[in-house]
């Protein structure tokens, strides 16, 4: 099974969503994360945040969504509301869900609070990906709930 994690910029959030989903993933399961308007490189606080995770970056990069090696099963929208992001809308024919939180990598503020939205980003993506794992049966519906997790954080 295919998961592709969408965001705008593929820099940030949905390689956190990528990197964690495979590192938590049976190996069947294999997760990619793409961007509309991809940044063309990772945020470097996500790439140090996956490391002190334990988590490989080997591999990643910002990708556009045309550039997609597979076809997904499962579309992950992780675009926020914040500054009024749009999120890009895939048209293919697959299961979507939106997994929205906002992005860390805007944040203004002093080093301790950037990296704390950092680690709350991660932590609610986290929380997600588990819930999404432990589903016995993956339906539109049970997305659309765990796309609420972590919502209040």
């Amino acid at each position: 099974m295919n998961i592709l994690f969408l965001c705008t910029g593929n820099s940030c959030r949905s390689v956190l969503s990528e990197a964690t989903f495979n590192h938590l993933a049976p190996p069947e399961w294999r997760a990619i994360s793409a961007g509309s308007k991809p940044a063309g490189q990772l945020h470097p606080r996500a790439v140090a945040l996956l490391q002190r995770k334990g988590i490989s970056t080997d591999g990643y990069y910002s990708k556009s969504w045309d550039d997609l090696p597979v076809t997904p099963d499962i579309v992950i929208t992780v675009c926020g509301s914040a500054a009024g992001e749009t999120c890009p809308a895939y048209l293919g024919p697959v299961l979507r869900a939106h997994w929205g939180v906002e992005d860390p990598s805007h944040l203004l503020g002093s080093e301790e609070e950037i990296e704390a939205a950092f680690e709350q980003t991660y932590r609610i993506l986290r929380a997600r990906i588990e819930a999404f794992l432990a589903l016995p049966a993956i339906t539109k519906q049970e997305l659309d709930r765990i796309g609420t997790l972590g919502a209040g954080c």
